[in-house]
């Protein structure tokens, strides 16, 4: 079974939100990058709570029959990325978070507005 990239990137959406992420955005990099189309990124207040939501995102996703193609970070727990290749995930501590501004880097990318179900804009 193939899933398109939005709804894998709404799966691990979900599974981070469980984990009780914080401040989850999701970018859509459609047309933007050759490397994938959407970067979810979120925090957690710990290293273990970073580690739990990868773990949370790795257990839904295998549940939908989709394997990452590669992670790190997984022992640190201070930013954890994980590539299921049309969707990468990135899971900060709040600090690193900030230091690396991905939100900023990526400025111009379209947000999904996540208090509207899932719609970009």
């Amino acid at each position: 079974m193939t899933t398109d990239s939005r709804t894998k990137s709404l799966y691990c959406l979900k599974a981070a939100l469980e984990k009780k992420a914080l401040d989850p955005v999701l970018l859509e990099l459609k047309g933007r990058t050759s490397f994938t189309d959407y970067f979810l990124l979120c925090t957690g207040k710990s290293d273990r709570q970073v580690q739990a939501i990868a773990q949370g995102i790795e257990e839904a996703l295998k549940k939908e029959g989709i394997r990452p193609l590669g992670q790190e970070g997984m022992t640190e727990g201070k930013w954890i990325l994980m590539d299921y290749e049309d969707v990468v995930v990135h899971i900060f501590l709040e600090p690193v978070r900030k230091f690396y501004d991905l939100e900023g880097l990526w400025i111009d990318a379209p947000r999904m507005d996540l208090q509207k179900g899932g719609s970009i804009g």
